[in-house]
């Protein structure tokens, strides 16, 4: 999971475990995008607005890399131009905040499932 906010990555973190997934952290673009490169992940919950290297920059790369894993953009960013180059970009899902929990979960379920 990519996400700048710790707050924010810390309150995810704890959902997904919670419902049984192991969460690898990345605080910025390029942590991010060697996680994406060099972990077996399931699924990848991204930020659009990360420091160092944009989301939808990392979605690009992993995806130029031929990476498959399922990638849900979490973002502010909420009109419609955003949520079409984000999936036109590769995700899977794209998914604005703020969000219920609970729709993030029963997304996360709904992705791995097509996997």
């Amino acid at each position: 999971m990519a996400e700048d906010r710790p707050q924010t990555a810390d309150l995810l973190r704890r959902a997904l475990q919670t419902e049984g997934h192991s969460v690898a952290l990345a605080y910025d673009g390029q942590e991010a995008l060697q996680l994406g490169l060099s972990e077996g992940l399931d699924i990848i919950l991204l930020d659009v607005m990360l420091p160092r290297l944009d989301g939808l920059s990392v979605l690009r790369r992993l995806r130029a890399a031929r990476l498959t894993v399922p990638v849900i953009i979490v973002s502010a960013r909420d009109a419609g131009p955003d949520i079409i180059q984000g999936l036109d970009s590769g995700a899977d899902d794209y998914l604005t905040k703020p969000f219920e929990l609970d729709i993030l979960l029963a997304r996360v379920r709904a992705v791995a499932r097509r996997g």
